[in-house]
């Protein structure tokens, strides 16, 4: 049975560029919607927001858009850092900003066909890239078919 919205998510860190555009290509991706409140560190290197637009669309046709409304807070991420990485902690305080900001409501389900949520974490365990699928598929009934890449 496959009549969801298919959505990956991946992580830039610990990989290659060639590893990460290749992942992307396979899984058939056509846009990347970047979920990182900031996404113009220098530390992000080939995942800097205009180097990555550039690359995506240059080696594979894929749009890149970034959505800061799926991005948790400076305050989130600082509290996170401060109390040493409690991840029930972030979870929590992330899970709440979502249903307050609504993005169930603010975003529609087609935004995120063929897809893929981009962070910087490698996998999806403490990621909040992973909490906003889960959060989504809740308000939308298991919509989203979701593969971590």
């Amino acid at each position: 049975m496959s009549s969801g919205v298919k959505l990956a998510t991946i992580g830039f860190t610990q990989t290659s560029a060639k590893s990460f555009f290749e992942r992307l290509k396979a899984a058939g991706v056509r846009t990347v919607i970047d979920v990182r409140l900031h996404n113009t560190s220098q530390l992000a290197g080939f995942a800097k927001s205009d180097d990555l637009s550039y690359f995506l669309k240059a080696i594979d046709g894929i749009v890149y858009r970034h959505e800061p409304l799926l991005a948790p807070t400076d305050q989130i991420l600082k509290a996170f850092k401060k109390d040493k990485g409690d991840w029930r902690v972030f979870e929590t305080s992330f899970m709440a900003l979502m249903a307050g900001r609504k993005i169930e409501d603010r975003l529609k389900l087609a935004t995120f066909e063929e897809g893929c949520l981009l962070c910087s974490e490698a996998t999806p365990h403490n990621c909040h890239r992973r909490l906003v699928c889960e959060y989504l598929n809740g308000k939308w009934g298991g919509a989203l078919e979701v593969r971590h890449l």
